[in-house]
């Protein structure tokens, strides 16, 4: 008749928690900065700075054109014109044009993608300098 509950696990609250997920769909245009505090999928234009808590992804449809463009992980269909900053990936598709430079941890850009700027990638710390002189 009763049943047991099941056990709260950190598995089960990362399941359960909402993570907001933000949609400019096709046709839409959105003029002036845009913060999101989940993920962000882009199918329309922003013109303007764009920062995400979560993941942003622009589709093949979808323009980003701005000064800065900050997020965890970022994937590139279509075209972003803005300094990019991702703490985790950043991932430009075959189709993905991006116009600006980028730091992120991880960057891949796919055969076809097109990319002007420079690029900054790896670990966020500095690594120690290793002498190669000889010692007296």
């Amino acid at each position: 008749m009763f049943t047991a509950k099941p056990k709260s696990t950190k598995a089960n609250k990362a399941e359960s928690q909402h993570v907001a997920i933000t949609f400019i769909s096709l046709g839409s245009e959105v003029q002036g900065d845009l913060v999101v505090a989940g993920n962000l999928r882009v199918e329309g234009v922003v013109r303007g700075n764009v920062r995400a808590e979560g993941d942003i992804e622009i589709s093949a449809s979808g323009v980003i054109e701005g000064q800065t463009v900050a997020a965890r992980n970022i994937l590139i269909h279509g075209r972003v014109k803005a300094t990019i900053s991702a703490n985790g990936q950043l991932r430009i598709h075959s189709h993905g044009e991006v116009e600006g430079d980028v730091t992120a941890e991880s960057l891949d850009i796919e055969s076809g993608a097109r990319f002007v700027g420079y690029s900054h990638t790896g670990i966020k710390h500095s690594a120690d300098i290793i002498s190669m002189e000889k010692k007296s």
